[in-house]
């Protein structure tokens, strides 16, 4: 791979890297999940406060119940004992609980509707989050199936990049040993037909004859000196 499609390639990796933090379908479903999740808790501890406050009222008016039954027993006894006052008295108060009771149970009905409302309310929701959940699992495993199918696909293109500059490399190695074995074939030719002994033995004659030449040479020179010096001698002779 060229330096420029190496750093071309490294770029483009960045930027997807950077895009997915900034926009992460996985982490947005998961988001939304939790937030529904969320509603669902909510939508439970309503649920819970409605029914806490019907049980206080049911409770409050189980003891107005008892109440009037005291109170219908007081009138009783007192009508009993000719106390017909007494027996009044307990009957108002009676009364006055039955009124209380009547009024408790139309609180307690419209706390039931709404108990019930809220019910049926957290099992649709709770439906909708499974049904959310299964596409979102779904759809989690369809982005990270192509998110790998991407990152196999840059691999590939990268890979074929650097399989392209091997391919070449493999060319140009293949040459160079393709020569190599034809100079090979070459020299084993000429040795087989005699032809390399005689190319090495030309060589050599051609050494030789420089070498004699430089040697006919040196020896001319040094007997010319000889000469000079003969004459030189001679002449020296001569005048004495």
């Amino acid at each position: 791979m060229s330096l420029l499609r190496r750093f071309a390639f490294a770029i483009r990796a960045k930027l997807n890297a950077l895009l997915n933090r900034t926009s992460d379908p996985v982490a947005e479903l998961d988001y939304s999940y939790e937030q529904m999740r969320d509603e669902l808790q909510d939508v439970t501890r309503g649920i819970a406060d409605v029914t806490t406050q019907k049980k206080r009222l049911e409770i409050h008016r189980n003891r107005l119940r008892s109440n009037v039954e005291k109170h219908d027993t007081q009138a009783r006894a007192a009508l009993q004992e000719g106390r017909d006052d007494l027996a009044r008295r307990a009957l108002e108060k009676k009364q006055v609980n039955v009124s209380q009771i009547t009024e408790l149970t139309g609180q307690i009905d419209d706390l039931q509707e709404t108990q019930d409302r809220l019910v049926g309310k957290r099992a649709e929701l709770s439906s909708q989050i499974e049904q959310f959940r299964t596409k979102k699992e779904t759809m989690k495993a369809r982005y990270q199936a192509a998110e790998a199918s991407a990152r196999v696909s840059e691999a590939f293109t990268g890979a074929g990049d650097t399989m392209a500059d091997v391919h070449r490399s493999i060319e140009r190695a293949t040459e160079r040993t393709e020569q190599m074995e034809a100079r090979a074939a070459a020299l084993e030719e000429l040795e087989a037909s005699g032809q390399l002994e005689s190319v090495l033995d030309e060589g050599d004659s051609i050494d030789q004859e420089l070498d004699r030449l430089s040697s006919e040479r040196a020896v001319e020179n040094e007997l010319a000196t000889l000469r000079a010096e003969m004459d030189e001698r001679e002449a020296v002779e001569e005048a004495a």
